[in-house]
């Protein structure tokens, strides 16, 4: 720097101590004040680290604080920016997902239903299934009695009881297929006639 740059930087800065507070204009309402007044003034705006310090020194530093806080400022409002953007997409995506959720229990609900309806009618299914099995062995009782009775009549000789246990054993749920046409083969064999 030269010299008559230097020269007006000190001035400047005397002159900026001079406007800043050396002098205080006192109001004529406002009386003397007390030492206790003073020292709570001197108090809050003294900082132990300004102590010994120029006022440019103090008015530097203050400056560096307010750039700093400044800069402190301006980062917390972007975060919160962002948070509040951030907060946005949240609450978007929890209106999409409550949506897809009432869908989806929706959907559960009539596929419950719907199984609900298809065990029923699986039940019902059942039951006339084994109502017709009933059906059908009373209907082959029926026609061993008649057959019974036509061998009596034609002068056959059959005892009920082995008859009663053919039968029987053709109607056994454990029985597969051969067993029921073995039983149809040992009926025609005791036939006399062998119609």
């Amino acid at each position: 720097m030269t010299r008559t740059a230097k020269l007006i930087t000190v001035s400047f800065a005397a002159l900026a101590m001079a406007i800043a507070g050396c002098t205080t204009p006192q109001s004529p309402a406002a009386g003397p004040r007390t030492p206790a007044e003073t020292e709570g003034a001197a108090k809050r705006f003294r900082d132990s680290p300004l102590e010994g310090r120029t006022a440019v020194e103090s008015a530097i530093e203050l400056s560096e604080k307010y750039a700093r806080l400044s800069d402190q400022t301006v980062s917390l409002k972007q975060e919160n920016q962002r948070l509040t953007n951030e907060n946005e997409n949240l609450r978007q995506q929890v209106t999409s997902l409550d949506s897809k959720l009432k869908q989806t229990q929706k959907e559960l609900s009539e596929a419950n239903n719907l199984l609900i309806e298809m065990l029923n009618e699986l039940n019902h299914w059942k039951s006339n299934i084994l109502g017709f099995r009933g059906e059908m062995r009373d209907a082959a009782k029926a026609q061993l009695e008649a057959l019974l009775k036509v061998l009596e009549i034609l002068g056959g000789e059959a005892e009920a009881g082995i008859l009663q246990q053919q039968h029987t054993g053709t109607l056994n749920l454990d029985t597969s297929n051969a067993g029921g046409a073995d039983a149809a083969a040992m009926s025609q064999r005791s036939e006399p006639n062998g119609f």
